[in-house]
């Protein structure tokens, strides 16, 4: 059996998949040229801010990082973010420092990201001007969520990405959570159909056996690796023969893709 640490950050939200989309979502038009929304994060936990990241350049957003308070302030007087995502533990200014810095200057959104759940700490960062609050361990649905909600009481309305892949007799609809097969609704369990879209929405690409459990489990999650190998197979079940232009694939030593055939 794979061990596995434990993490306190979790996330078990599907990304969404197409880069290609990306031109038409969470854009904001300056004059005549359309903006991607910008979210900065200020974080000194580097996988944690690589992995909010990476879920919010799938939704669509630009993102920008800075590790300390310092740097945050900085960065954030260079890129005028349509939200700042600010942890509250920095080193060089504390995260209500930056707070206070970026409020004296600006109206831009704030949600603060914190270990501490006391109700007085969370009425502090709200006194200090944040727009919100969010207690760690959280998941992506949440922060993607209260971003959401956050911009549009700001008046910048995020748009709604559709999470609906198409490929060669094959429709994964996560909108709906429905899976077509060769023109047949296939019942299918959420984690499936989770893992499924995780791997299509980057064709080719190799994940390693522990990546699906990272990005669509969650960090917290106590399972090992077999867990994907047995949700592999049984989507297998489903897709096999289906159609020569795709692949559920095994990279032996490595992990799995989903391989488009050109």
């Amino acid at each position: 059996m794979n061990g596995r640490r434990k993490n306190v950050f979790l996330t078990n939200c599907s990304p969404k998949s197409a880069i290609l989309r990306y031109n038409n979502e969470n854009r904001e038009i300056k004059g005549d040229e359309i903006m991607a929304k910008t979210v900065l994060i200020v974080e000194d936990d580097r996988n944690i801010a690589d992995l909010l990241r990476l879920y919010l350049e799938k939704e669509g957003y630009e993102v920008a990082i800075a590790f300390d308070g310092l740097k945050g302030v900085e960065k954030f007087r260079e890129v005028q973010p349509s939200l700042v995502l600010l942890d509250v533990m920095l080193p060089g200014m504390d995260g209500w420092g930056v707070c206070r810095t970026i409020r004296s200057e600006s109206k831009t959104p704030i949600i603060m990201l914190t270990a501490k759940s006391e109700t007085e700490d969370k009425v502090a960062g709200l006194k200090q001007g944040a727009d919100d609050y969010i207690t760690k361990p959280f998941e992506m649905k949440e922060v993607l969520a209260r971003i959401e909600a956050v911009l549009r009481r700001s008046g910048i309305e995020p748009e709604k990405v559709s999470r609906r892949l198409s490929f060669d007799k094959l429709v994964i609809d996560m909108d709906a959570f429905e899976l077509t097969v060769d023109g047949k609704k296939i019942p299918t369990p959420p984690k499936e159909m989770e893992l499924l879209y995780h791997l299509a929405s980057a064709p080719n690409r190799v994940y390693t056996r522990n990546q699906p459990l990272d990005e669509v489990w969650g960090f917290d999650y106590f399972g090992d690796t077999r867990t994907v190998d047995v949700h592999i197979k049984r989507l297998r079940e489903k897709l096999e023969g289906v159609s020569d232009k795709w692949e559920l694939k095994t990279v032996w030593s490595v992990g799995y893709k989903f391989e488009v055939k050109s």
